[in-house]
């Protein structure tokens, strides 16, 4: 697993999600060739510096909200030097593999800019926290313009493709906007979509729940039916790692719940 890393970084992680039956043995290897030799599954906690950088790395257990095994990489600069930049290379190997698959991910652009990458990515089950949650509703990106998805945009499925990672897709560029302080500007990100559909959602439950034509219409039941009323383009297949279910459509969304009350 190779990732490569820009000069002026002072911390980063690394963290890979594996299932626990698995026993997985790791080796880090520098930039400058320097190696932390074989880090044992069954060490808790290694504290270790290749060069100018610290590295810990902490190889964690099942908890009570999960059955799999994250093993974390934390890598920091000293205090005169920035982390090492060039290319690191950490070396997975496997001593007793039952189910043999892993996922492993950087921080966002946004921490560790463009510059900060693995070798070889996998632009797939790229979505973050807490967008994985099952019973979230999870929002992807599109430019409403030209009708294409927002290369920022996350995409699905979840890690064990269980279920369906986004749910639908809003709007997500040149979106204006109040801001703060007064007056209006122009945002671009998932941030400026998942708010098209949290204005919907409170659209319908009052439609639903305050006018009481459909007392339960929240939870589940409303992304359901946003899911139902999502605009789909007949040329692409649904659901979808990219698009979900479809683009946001309100109207249609409370056209299905008039029919079906």
């Amino acid at each position: 697993m190779d990732f490569t890393v820009i000069q002026n970084l002072d911390f980063l992680y690394i963290t890979l999600w594996k299932n626990f039956v698995d026993t997985f043995q790791v080796e880090i290897i520098s930039p400058n060739g320097e190696t932390s030799g074989v880090i044992r599954s069954t060490e808790r906690i290694k504290n270790m510096e290749l060069g100018e950088t610290k590295i810990s790395v902490f190889n964690g257990q099942p908890v009570q909200y999960s059955d799999d095994q994250e093993i974390l990489f934390l890598f920091n600069s000293s205090e005169d030097n920035k982390i090492l930049g060039g290319l690191w290379r950490i070396i997975i190997t496997g001593s007793s593999i039952i189910d043999g698959k892993f996922n492993a991910w950087l921080p966002t652009v946004e921490q560790v800019t463009k510059d900060t990458k693995f070798l070889i990515p996998n632009i797939n089950t790229t979505l973050t926290l807490p967008s994985t949650s099952r019973k979230a509703i999870t929002v992807g990106g599109f430019n409403s313009i030209i009708n294409s998805l927002a290369d920022f945009s996350g995409r699905g499925y979840t890690r064990y493709n269980v279920y369906v990672k986004p749910d639908i897709v809003a709007p997500a560029m040149g979106v204006l906007s109040t801001k703060a302080g007064g007056g209006y500007d122009s945002f671009t990100g998932t941030s400026a979509a998942a708010p098209f559909v949290a204005g919907s959602v409170a659209i319908l439950m009052e439609w639903g729940i305050i006018l009481n034509r459909d007392p339960f219409l929240y939870g589940q039941r409303v992304k359901g039916f946003l899911r139902k009323g999502a605009n789909r383009n007949q040329s692409i297949t649904y659901p979808n790692t990219e698009w979900g279910y479809g683009r946001l459509c309100l109207k249609d969304t409370l056209d299905y719940l008039t029919s079906y009350v």
